[in-house]
């Protein structure tokens, strides 16, 4: 593997989990790292700090009410940020941010030509919408992302694709009548599973017809499925040729998963990455950024999220 490939991770990125038992708790980052030394990556990447998104990167994506509200819920760290699944600690408003800041120094050395594919671990937070939490998501880092690299490198065409067990809600509805943002996501049947949308039919609105995909999953789903559907998802993202492809590479879809019913494997996780950088070869930029997503057994997601480092490269 080239050296040409970043992981961005770091003690302020780990901060981002919740207390008391919730299933996404702040140990996911050292079951990742561990793994990453156990298999000799970290050596074969370059290791870059995380740092803290600004209120202006925040605000590319959130409205300023719900981003002043995380910010009023972190200084007392009670309650919840939505309905039950988020709920506030002191100083969430950081971590949320660090999560974002992780994914946009990731974003910023692969458009600088410092690397040319990026990992963040603890990121994807793709249900957060723009005006709320959800789904242990705070701030969306995948829309800021978006929002940020199309004002700044003029961006017009961006790919985000979803291997995670749940839909990735935020990032479709936030961009479902925009044609520039290409999504494309395999999830577990919204019938069975949160948060319950991302039909077949949901294609996108208007002039965005079409650059939407979602293959819902059924319960049960494992490798042998995955690899039938998976070359749509390459078709599709291929069709409109993006200036940059984002992976949100949730573990929680490999059998296992405490939360979730579908059985893919890290092997589908580390083909998600190989094909995708193959094909932003072929596009002839080769910018591929990876986001960890969710996971909750944790040797699932140590080794997943190895499979897409190791196949970034």
């Amino acid at each position: 593997m080239s050296t040409g490939v970043a992981v961005v991770a770091g003690e302020s990125l780990a901060r981002y989990g919740f207390p008391d038992g919730h299933p996404f708790g702040p140990d996911r980052h050292g079951a990742f790292m561990r793994e990453l030394e156990a298999q000799g990556l970290e050596k074969r990447v370059r290791l870059l700090e995380p740092r803290a998104a600004t209120r202006d990167e925040l605000l590319a994506f959130h409205t300023e009410e719900y981003v002043g509200f995380v910010r009023d819920r972190s200084q007392s760290g009670q309650g919840y940020l939505d309905g039950g699944d988020t709920p506030a600690f002191r100083g969430v408003y950081e971590a949320a941010a660090t999560v974002v800041g992780a994914s946009l120094r990731a974003a910023d050395a692969v458009m600088s030509g410092e690397v040319r594919r990026a990992f963040v671990p603890i990121a994807g937070l793709h249900h957060a919408g723009r005006e709320h939490a959800a789904g242990f998501c705070v701030f969306n880092d995948c829309g800021v992302v978006i929002e940020v690299l199309r004002r700044r490198a003029g961006l017009r065409s961006i790919a985000y694709v979803d291997i995670d067990a749940h839909h990735g809600d935020g990032v479709f509805y936030a961009f479902e009548d925009d044609p520039g943002v290409i999504f494309a996501d395999l999830h577990e049947d919204g019938r069975t599973l949160y948060p319950g949308t991302g039909a077949a039919s949901e294609i996108g609105r208007g002039a965005a017809a079409g650059t939407k995909l979602n293959v819902p999953l059924p319960a049960g789903s494992g490798e042998e499925t995955f690899e039938r559907v998976w070359p749509r998802v390459i078709e599709h993202v291929q069709r409109f040729r993006p200036e940059l492809i984002l992976l949100q590479s949730g573990a929680d879809s490999i059998g296992g998963d405490p939360i979730t019913h579908l059985r893919l494997t890290p092997e589908c996780h580390g083909r998600a990455a190989r094909d995708l950088s193959r094909l932003a070869d072929e596009l002839g930029h080769g910018r591929v950024i990876g986001f960890g997503g969710g996971g909750y057994n944790r040797t699932n997601l140590a080794k997943a999220w190895c499979a897409v480092v190791a196949n970034l490269g």
